[in-house]
């Protein structure tokens, strides 16, 4: 092993002399109390080192000795329902070690070793095996874990286990001698390989209406919520983390407050699955890094997440990453570059902040899975920003924006208002659009792409008219406009905003959605049709009408909201004719 002392100390970043034959990304364990660290430079025989752990108290001349691998993160059955920090302790372990607070150069393996697992294999003797295919499953709370082979590992079974193991005794022996067990080690900075990448065609259903009708993300896809303090986004990504269609959720604090963290794990425990009505946790891998925690540990915090989210890809399943928040990553790898003396970017951020955020979200997608048989999985990446004082200008939400595909724009006018989501309609935008306009016409409606863009473009209208109004008044538009701000009014107020504390309303399925903006369309194009006949905006307004669509919230089932598109026709046609 490769050992040297240390010869300088700069906050969480050492200068160790002495590291000929070190290679980049190398963890070492630095001290008396063997503090991991991870090399990032190399010059001659010293090693530039940022240490995962506080450095106060290191001397000059302590030992440095390289354990010859990189970080890497245990992958097998153990890890739903697990609280970790940005290098994969269990936080739980590590409370039982050292308390309320972590004290330094303590370990605590990313698995139980000690736990037994029921293995059922799926393969017999004398199968060949490729890598990524799948020897046998786990049973995790009601979950069907997949053990694999590893990548890069391949051959016949000369013999096969079934019983009761922990994860690193061996399950499975091939011919070439290779011993399989039930977990895996992989480096966090290296993508895990697939087999193909597919094109993102499937929706990621949340049910949320201003998600999923308006700004829409795939499986397999990005999107970004970047917003000032205090408009909702860490409430956001839970609510995407609870609600949206994918088996497994990882959800990364990374840099939040320690008392939002805590809220964080008390509440998850607590929240139902809607679909198994089992708790949510179980199908959850926690993530946590607070503020106040080692900042090179929060840098590496988001690729421990997003391993261990391929991981499950790899099995079959799709997955949903929340990072709250990519600012802190960003200011982490700020404060790091800023020790190494590196010239600065924008902002103080380094050169490299855009090639680091690209190299993270091009991580997502969806993916044909290594393995016999065409077994699909995907990753789908949400990343809260926090902007300084809601600059959306600032580098970080700058460069996220390059390499997302959908943005939604939190307005802090909106949560002062109580709308909520607070997404802006105006600034908000989607690329997905055309790849799932196929799967809604077929699945939906075949005229939801209409009904969508002609929505949004009556936002856009109203934010004119909202102008003209402030200069002169709403008495001086004529019918035709003052038609635009009533159905707006409708599309902000009925349909955009959701109560997430409403048993109803927190989830709205995909169908209802399409038929509640229907409604409110149906009703802008008959009122058009009526005032083109010479009825009034104000005879229309006194029909029942206004009340019935803002009650579509609350309504379960989809007859009675299509009922109500027959009666908004027949109604407001007969208007006129009745005399």
């Amino acid at each position: 092993m490769i050992k040297g002392t240390i010869s300088r100390v700069s906050g969480p970043v050492i200068i160790a002399k002495g590291m000929i034959g070190s290679r980049m990304y190398d963890v070492v364990n630095i001290g008396t109390e063997a503090l991991r660290g991870e090399i990032i430079r190399l010059e001659g025989d010293e090693a530039v080192i940022q240490v995962y752990e506080d450095t106060t108290g290191l001397m000059l001349g302590e030992s440095v000795g390289n354990t010859g691998s990189s970080l890497s993160v245990d992958l097998g059955p153990g890890l739903l329902s697990s609280i970790y920090d940005g290098v994969q302790r269990s936080l739980p372990v590590l409370l039982k070690k050292s308390g309320d607070f972590i004290g330094r150069g303590i370990t605590a393996p990313g698995l139980d070793r000690e736990k037994k697992w029921e293995f059922v294999p799926s393969v017999k003797i004398g199968d060949n095996l490729l890598p990524g295919d799948i020897i046998g499953t786990v049973a995790e709370f009601q979950f069907e874990h997949r053990v694999l082979v590893p990548p890069k590992v391949a051959g016949k079974v000369t013999n096969i286990l079934t019983g009761a193991f922990t994860v690193t005794e061996t399950v499975c022996v091939l011919n070439n001698k290779t011993q399989l067990t039930m977990m895996q080690s992989w480096p966090v900075r290296i993508p895990r390989p697939t087999s193909k990448k597919l094109d993102s065609v499937l929706p990621l259903i949340t049910g949320q209406r201003v998600f999923d009708c308006m700004f829409p993300v795939t499986k397999g896809g990005t999107a970004m919520i970047p917003g000032g303090f205090g408009t909702g986004k860490t409430v956001s990504e839970q609510t995407l983390a609870k609600w949206a269609d994918t088996q497994i959720v990882v959800y990364i604090g990374c840099g939040e407050r320690g008392n939002e963290m805590a809220d964080v794990l008390a509440e998850f425990p607590e929240l139902v699955d809607p679909r198994t009505n089992l708790p949510l946790i179980q199908r959850t891998i926690l993530i946590a890094n607070t503020s106040n925690m080692p900042v090179a540990a929060r840098e590496a915090s988001i690729y421990t997440g997003i391993t261990i989210a391929e991981y499950f890809r790899d099995m079959g399943y799709d997955v949903a990453l929340m990072a709250d928040s990519t600012s802190r990553w960003g200011e982490a790898l700020r404060e790091v570059s800023g020790r190494l003396e590196e010239m600065p970017g924008e902002e103080g951020y380094p050169a490299y902040l855009a090639t680091r955020l690209a190299a993270f979200y091009e991580r997502a997608g969806r993916v044909v899975c290594l393995g016999t048989g065409e077994r699909t999985g995907s990753v789908t990446v949400v990343g809260a920003v926090s902007p300084p004082g809601g600059d959306f200008s600032e580098p970080i939400t700058q460069n996220t924006l390059r390499v997302v595909g959908t943005f939604w724009a939190l307005d802090t006018n909106l949560a002062n208002r109580r709308h909520f989501p607070s997404v802006n309609w105006i600034k908000s935008y989607s690329l997905y659009l055309d790849s799932i306009a196929g799967w809604y016409s077929q699945e939906i409606a075949s005229d939801w792409r209409e009904l969508r863009d002609k929505a949004i473009s009556l936002l856009q209208k109203e934010v004119e008219l909202q102008e003209i109004v402030q200069l002169v008044g709403p008495d001086a538009l004529p019918e035709s406009e003052k038609a635009i701000l009533e159905v707006t009014r409708m599309i902000r107020e009925d349909f955009l905003q959701q109560d997430a504390y409403s048993d109803t309303d927190s989830f709205c399925p995909i169908k209802k959605q399409y038929l509640m903006l229907k409604v409110i369309m149906v009703y802008y194009e008959k009122m058009n049709l009526a005032m083109n006949r010479g009825i009034s905006l104000q005879q229309i307004q006194t029909l029942p009408f206004r009340t019935a669509i803002g009650r579509m919230k609350e309504i379960g089932d989809t007859e009675t909201i299509q009922g109500i598109i027959q009666q908004i026709s027949d109604r407001i046609m007969s208007l006129g004719v009745e005399k």
